[in-house]
C-alpha cells in the first residue's frame, strides 16, 4: 500500500498541474497493484474529486473559466456519465476498454502539449449539438471505466481551436470535477462494498495533498508544455503494461 500509495501522490501532482485529476492512471496503477477491479471506478473518480476541487477554485477565482465554452459539453456527458457508470462489466473486457481509453488519451494530451502556451490562435465556433454529441461520447466512456473525460475533452477543445489555453485547461478541470459526482453517483447504483472503499483511504489523503502541489507548480514554476507532455509519455506506459498484461 505504501507504495502505490507513492504512486497516486505523484501521479496527482502530475495531473493537477496540467489541470486534470488522474482518473485514467489511478485506474491503471490499481489494476497493475491487482486491487478488486469492482472498486476501481469509485476509488478513481473520488480520487478525481479532490484533486480538481482545488483546480476549479483556482481557475474559478481567477475568472478563466469560459462557462458558454463548457456548458454544451456538460449537457451532453452529465446523463450518459451517470448511464455508463451505473453498468458494471466483467474484469477482462473492463481492462481491454481501460487500455484502449490510456493509449487514446495519452496520444491526446500528447498532441495537446504541443498547444500550450499559444495565445495567437484563431477561435473558431462549434455548433451546439456538436459539442453536445463530443461531450455525450466522452461521458459515457468516462462513466463506463471511471474517469472524469477532460484528458479527452481538452485535446479536442485544441484540435477545434474552441477557445484559448488558459480557458480550455479551466473548462476542462470544470468538466472532470462535475462528470466524476455523476459518475461516484453512477457507481453508487452497482454493489459496491463501502468498507472496502473506505479502507483505501491512505490513497486519497496523497492525492489531497499532490493536488496541492500540483496546483503550486501549475501557477509557479513548471511550464504546462512540459508537464503535458511528461504526463503523456507516463499514460503511454502504464497503457502498453496493461496491453501486455491482456496478451500474456
Amino acid at each position: 500500500m505504501i507504495i502505490l500509495t507513492t504512486f497516486f501522490f505523484i501521479t496527482s501532482i502530475l495531473y493537477a498541474s496540467v489541470g486534470f485529476g488522474g482518473g485514467s492512471t489511478y485506474l491503471a496503477l490499481m489494476l497493475i497493484w491487482e486491487i478488486p477491479y469492482y472498486i476501481f471506478p469509485i476509488i478513481a473518480l473520488f480520487c478525481n474529486i479532490i484533486v480538481v476541487s482545488g483546480n476549479s477554485i483556482n481557475f474559478a477565482k481567477s475568472g478563466n473559466i469560459n462557462f458558454k465554452l463548457l456548458l454544451p459539453y456538460l449537457v451532453g456527458s452529465i446523463p450518459f456519465a451517470f448511464i455508463g457508470a451505473s453498468i458494471s462489466l466483467d474484469k477482462e473486457f473492463f481492462e481491454l476498454m481501460l487500455f484502449f481509453a490510456l493509449i487514446i488519451a495519452g496520444l491526446f494530451l500528447f498532441i495537446e502539449s504541443k498547444s500550450f502556451n499559444k495565445n495567437d490562435i484563431k477561435i473558431n465556433s462549434v455548433p451546439i449539438l456538436i459539442s453536445i454529441f463530443i461531450g455525450s461520447l466522452i461521458g459515457f466512456i468516462s462513466g463506463l471505466v471511471g474517469i472524469g473525460g477532460g484528458i479527452f475533452l481538452s485535446p479536442i477543445l485544441f484540435l477545434l481551436k474552441a477557445g484559448y489555453p488558459k480557458h480550455i485547461t479551466s473548462t476542462a478541470s470544470l468538466f472532470i470535477l462535475i462528470n466524476s459526482i455523476f459518475g461516484v453517483a453512477g457507481q453508487l447504483t452497482k454493489e459496491i462494498v463501502f468498507n472496502e472503499f473506505l479502507s483505501y483511504w491512505p490513497l486519497f489523503l496523497a492525492v489531497l495533498i499532490g493536488g496541492q502541489i500540483g496546483n503550486y507548480l501549475n501557477i509557479k514554476l513548471l511550464s504546462n508544455k512540459a508537464l503535458a507532455f511528461m504526463t503523456s509519455l507516463l499514460i503511454i506506459f502504464v497503457a502498453v503494461r496493461i496491453g501486455f498484461r491482456i496478451l500474456f
